[in-house]
C-alpha cells in the first residue's frame, strides 16, 4: 500500500508533460512528502480539456471499517470503487515525482521501518525528479473533492521492498486510454511499471 509520495515538480514541467490545462496557476508548491488527507494536484478532463485541481488524498472511508481514508485502489471489481471507475469523468492524472514504500522489516539499528522510494529512470530539467502520473479516481466532497489512485501487483524492483502492491504509473500513451476508455480499457492499465524504466532512490 502506498500511502506516501512527492511532487516537487514546476507548473512548466506539468504542461511538458500534460499539454495545456485549465485552472492554470504560476506555479504550484512542491511538496515533499505527501500523507492521506493531505491536500495535493489532480489533473481531470473537464469538456474534453484537461484540468488542474486540489484535492484531499483519500476518499472517505466505511463508517463500518471506522471512517479512515482509503487512498489506494486493488480490487477493481468492489462496489465501493465501480461507479467512479465506469465514469470516464471520475478518473483523473495524480502528477508525482517519487512514491515511497516502507520496508517490511525495521533497520536493527534503529527499530524502525525505512522508506524507500521510487521513480522513473530518466531525469528531469536540472536533474531534477522526472514528472510522472499515478492512474486516479476522484470523486466531489462537501469542502473539496477527494482522489484515490489504483494500485496492482508490484514489479521486481518495488516488490523486493514491498510484495504486496505498487501505484498504477502511466506513460503518456496511456493518458486517454485511462481518461476516455471504457471501464475495461481503463482497468487493462493496472498492471506493473517496467522496472528497466524505474529507479531505486537511495
Amino acid at each position: 500500500m502506498c500511502n506516501l509520495y512527492r511532487m516537487t515538480a514546476s507548473v512548466d514541467e506539468m504542461k511538458k508533460l500534460f499539454g495545456s490545462f485549465e485552472g492554470e496557476r504560476s506555479n504550484v508548491a512542491a511538496q515533499d512528502e505527501i500523507y492521506p488527507k493531505y491536500a495535493a494536484p489532480v489533473m481531470t478532463r473537464e469538456e474534453g480539456a484537461l484540468a488542474l485541481r486540489e484535492m484531499e488524498w483519500g476518499f472517505p472511508g466505511p463508517k463500518a471499517a471506522g471512517g479512515r481514508p482509503v487512498t489506494n485502489v486493488r480490487n477493481l471489481s468492489s462496489p465501493f470503487w465501480r461507479s467512479a471507475l465506469a465514469n470516464p469523468e471520475r478518473r483523473c492524472l495524480v502528477p508525482v515525482t517519487r512514491f515511497s514504500e516502507w520496508s517490511a522489516k525495521p533497520d536493527p539499528a534503529t527499530g524502525r521501518k525505512v522508506k524507500h522510494w521510487f521513480g522513473l529512470k530518466e531525469r528531469g530539467e536540472g536533474e531534477r525528479d522526472a514528472l510522472f502520473a499515478f492512474a486516479g479516481i476522484w470523486r466531489p466532497g462537501e469542502e473539496r473533492p477527494y482522489f484515490s489512485f489504483l494500485t496492482c501487483a508490484p514489479n521486481a524492483m518495488v516488490g523486493a521492498v514491498h510484495p504486496k502492491a505498487m501505484p498504477v504509473m502511466l506513460d503518456p500513451d496511456d493518458y486517454d486510454q485511462w481518461l476516455g476508455g471504457s471501464t475495461e480499457e481503463a482497468c487493462a492499465l493496472a498492471k506493473a511499471y517496467p522496472d528497466d524504466k524505474m529507479t531505486q532512490f537511495a
